[in-house]
């Protein structure tokens, strides 16, 4: 399990560091490797970053009852809690649709190449409404990011204002 140094992730200004960034980015990149994505072939990577520095790991499992479908994100907030880490600074989301080659390119299939149509896939509103509950919305850095190396970095309060919580409970 990677990890980054807590004084190498934040800016003076708050803002993570570039290379936080990328290694976050990198690593959800890897994790997408991993989806199981049969019916739909969009294969989504997560990786999260607890508030030690750990980086937790997930992929998008399908399930052909789709309702049992398990998003990346959810995935890693499992993986994390399953090995104790319960608050969160920042996730990295890759993700996109799949797309084999044509025909004429059977041979490309054969050996398990593929093309990938990789856009900004920011988490649905389950994995909005589960990232909510071990984080601080404001302080909570959500990386998009696509295959030319491009990203976006919004917090969760600004993909999901007003999120249910505890205090509604209370």
């Amino acid at each position: 399990m990677k990890r980054i140094e807590h004084n190498r992730l934040y800016l003076s200004t708050g803002q993570l560091r570039e290379r936080a960034i990328r290694i976050l980015l990198e690593e959800a990149y890897q994790a997408r490797e991993n989806a199981y994505a049969p019916y739909s072939s969009f294969r989504v990577g997560a990786a999260l970053l607890s508030e030690d520095g750990h980086i937790y790991t997930g992929a998008n499992v399908e399930n052909v009852s789709y309702g049992a479908t398990l998003c990346a994100e959810r995935v890693a907030v499992g993986n994390a809690i399953s090995q104790g880490a319960n608050r969160f600074l920042a996730i990295a989301i890759v993700g996109g649709k799949t797309l084999l080659p044509d025909a004429q390119m059977q041979e490309l299939i054969q050996e398990g190449t593929w093309m990938d149509n990789l856009t900004f896939c920011p988490p649905c509103g389950i994995c909005r409404q589960v990232l909510a509950e071990f984080c601080s919305p404001e302080h909570f850095f959500v990386i998009l990011g696509d295959p030319k190396g491009d990203y976006e970095v919004v917090t969760l309060e600004q993909l999901y204002p007003n999120s249910f919580s505890r205090e509604q409970l209370l």
